[in-house]
């Protein structure tokens, strides 16, 4: 299963590494870099349906299941 949120639906980036050394020169010897999203695994209580929710979410995920409640943050993502 991929690294992606249930909520956000954040998942990973590619991007690149670079020094400021490379900024220097002319010669870039860096590669690219997997950003990996800040994913939890927790368990959420809807109260509507009152049963517990196993959720792979980002934190940012979080703190939008915190502000609207689980089931309308689970609702918008079409989780339930």
């Amino acid at each position: 299963m991929a690294r992606t949120c249930a909520i956000t639906g954040k998942s990973t980036q590619i991007g690149g590494r670079y020094s400021n050394r490379t900024r220097a020169t002319q010669f870039n010897p860096t590669g690219k870099v997997r950003r990996k999203a800040n994913i939890q695994k927790r368990r959420v209580y809807v109260a509507e349906i009152g049963k517990t929710v196993i959720l792979n979410v980002s934190v940012k995920g979080l703190k939008t299941i915190k502000k609207n409640g689980a089931f309308a943050a689970l609702k918008k993502a079409k989780v339930i």
